[in-house]
């Protein structure tokens, strides 16, 4: 049986939390995450970051990617603005690590790219294509992704359906086929040094999510947005065996909180170099950090 000691040191890293606060759930969120948060029976209460880190040094979490988030183009919603990000980061700089976020609808994006790095130095991107409404295997997006590459930055991508807009008319506008991480797989392919991260485990792209990480080296993938018993039972499968090395830890912050998530990946009974693995060692290498 797996132990779950590894949950007792703060070594866990948490590769996908958003801010508790009202820049991410009220304003950048809007009606789309009250859809969300009315289907699921949560609530959009805010909290603050003493609160946030407290939690997570309760179940043992050491560390945790703060996402921007910017999809004004699409949504009309205000972005979480990366100084913002880059503000939280700093405060708590033993803590946080800091992904900006750009809209690729916007025509300054490129310039926005190299800003968060070379300015904000923060450490990666966050992109939400289903929120964004844009397909990142269109050819115009090439030069972002270009200039991220070049930075030597990493991103993290959404994989699989949203949330969002969950049972509205229209779900918003929103289109959930911007999910599909076999979008993907194309930046994957004509950008070999790009390092990809697909958050979710791609529901109901499963397979195809697998079948991209194993293919290609850059392409790598967090168990975020589900409660491990929830999650597709071939995706625990290729966690435990042929995807070891490229599995992570994630939440999904505030929507799911790290204690329960860490409790129940305990029963899942993985072998301890497993939960290792993916609940801080792939993290640690693909960040290029040490807890």
């Amino acid at each position: 049986m797996g132990s779950p000691a590894v949950l007792e040191e703060p070594r866990a890293i948490d590769m996908h939390a958003h801010q508790p606060t009202s820049e991410f759930l009220h304003d950048a969120g809007g009606q789309m995450m009250r859809d969300a948060a009315d289907r699921f029976g949560t609530d959009l209460e805010t909290d603050t970051y003493d609160n946030m880190l407290e939690e997570y040094r309760d179940a043992g979490v050491g560390r945790a990617v703060l996402l921007g988030w910017d999809a004004e183009t699409n949504t009309g919603n205000p972005p979480v603005p990366n100084d913002y990000v880059a503000e939280v980061r700093d405060e708590y700089d033993d803590f946080f690590v800091g992904f900006g976020s750009v809209d690729p609808l916007k025509d300054d994006c490129v310039e926005e790219a190299i800003r968060c790095v070379e300015d904000l130095d923060l450490s990666g991107f966050k992109f939400q294509q289903i929120a964004q409404g844009f397909d990142p295997s269109d050819p115009e997006h090439e030069e972002l992704w270009e200039t991220i590459e070049d930075l030597g930055a990493p991103v993290v991508f959404h994989g699989g359906n949203s949330t969002l807009g969950a049972c509205s008319p229209g779900g918003r506008g929103l289109k959930i086929k911007y999910g599909n991480p076999m979008l993907i797989d194309d930046v994957a392919a004509n950008h070999p040094d790009l390092q990809i991260l697909i958050a979710h485990p791609a529901y109901p792209w499963e397979k195809e999510q697998l079948a991209i990480c194993q293919q290609k080296g850059n392409v790598y993938m967090d168990l975020s947005g589900w409660m491990p018993r929830y999650i597709d039972d071939q995706v625990l499968h290729y966690a435990k065996t042929l995807l070891t090395d490229k599995v992570m830890f994630g939440t999904d912050y505030p929507m799911l909180e790290p204690k329960p998530w860490l409790e129940q990946f305990a029963e899942l009974e993985f072998d301890e170099d497993v939960q290792r693995k993916i609940l801080w060692e792939n993290a640690e290498e693909f960040l290029e950090i040490a807890t």
